[in-house]
């Protein structure tokens, strides 16, 4: 009898009527199914994927039952989600070389820009200020020029390539533009400029 079953369970007589004939055959069918498989497992190749070998394409579990993380991608999403890097915001000099050698593009404006400062602050010749801001432009100018010509400019990158064209080369000409019509004795007479300053001034 088995467990869990009672005496009054007419499923239970039916089986036990059939008597040990039926388990003996039970057991000789499981067994030959069993045999069968195993005939079949052991006659079939066992694949990479199976077996668990490393360069399957299954993915091998951790010791704790975890799976191990794939391999990111290091191309750009078709939807950025953060920031991406600007267009050829890449080094300018090779991985190896020292740091401002990676970033020359972005230290020549800089220094550039700075020399322009520092004659206007400092004021050391006539007309310091206009050649001091002559040379913050022509600094801005030049980025917008190794913005175009470079493909890899490094930091100097801060948006789209034709964003920082725009951006660069306005305000660099801009200020050229500011310094060579400043008062007095400019350098460029524009007439429109003297007579939307009369107008203004009337």
């Amino acid at each position: 009898m088995g467990a869990g079953t009672s005496p009054a369970d007419p499923a239970s007589a039916g089986r036990e009527a059939d008597g040990p004939d039926s388990a003996a055959e039970g057991g000789s069918t499981a067994t030959g199914n069993t045999e069968a498989d195993g005939g079949a497992e052991a006659g079939r190749p066992v694949s990479g994927a199976e077996a668990g070998e490393p360069g399957s394409g299954a993915t091998s579990a951790e010791p704790g039952g975890e799976a191990a993380a794939p391999r990111r991608s290091r191309r750009f999403p078709l939807f950025t989600r953060d920031t991406a890097r600007p267009e050829g915001g890449g080094r300018a000099a090779p991985g190896d070389a020292p740091a401002p050698a990676r970033q020359w593009p972005l230290l020549t404006v800089l220094c550039t820009a700075g020399a322009g400062l520092l004659i206007v602050a400092l004021d050391p010749f006539a007309e310091a200020f206009r050649i001091g801001t002559i040379l913050i432009g022509a600094a801005l100018i030049a980025g917008a020029v190794l913005r175009w010509v470079v493909p890899s400019v490094g930091m100097l990158a801060v948006r789209s390539r034709f964003t920082d064209l725009v951006t660069y080369g306005l305000m660099g000409t801009l200020i050229v533009l500011l310094a060579l019509v400043a008062q007095p004795k400019p350098w460029l007479d524009v007439p429109i400029l003297e007579d939307a300053v009369r107008f203004t001034i009337r």
